[in-house]
């Protein structure tokens, strides 16, 4: 069975276990979201969820759910899509206006 102290730590262990599943479950969605809107071409609305992508990983960030570099890795990566796809969608009228 474990001595008391060890329950304890198994108990709490157990919580903190649960928060950050669904810090991380969040953090995924949020991401997912904004990756699928980049891709569709929707920037306004892309730029809306990468800002929650952001604050999500932030958050997760400060609660020590998620490495502090694993966070800005993740960051960087999504700004680099969110970017790319601004700089394809401006190029693109000006060709078709040439065609």
């Amino acid at each position: 069975m474990g001595s008391k102290s060890a329950q304890k730590a198994a108990r709490t262990a157990g919580r903190r276990q649960q928060r950050n599943r669904a810090i991380r479950s969040q953090v995924k969605t949020d991401i997912s979201k904004a990756e699928k809107l980049i891709f569709a071409g929707e920037l306004k609305s892309a730029e809306e969820a990468v800002a929650k992508a952001i604050s999500a990983l932030d958050k997760a960030a400060e609660k020590q759910t998620l490495h502090g570099n694993n966070t800005a890795r993740r960051k960087s990566r999504l700004l680099k899509k969110l970017n790319k796809a601004a700089t394809q969608s401006k190029a693109k009228p000006e060709t078709e206006k040439a065609a």
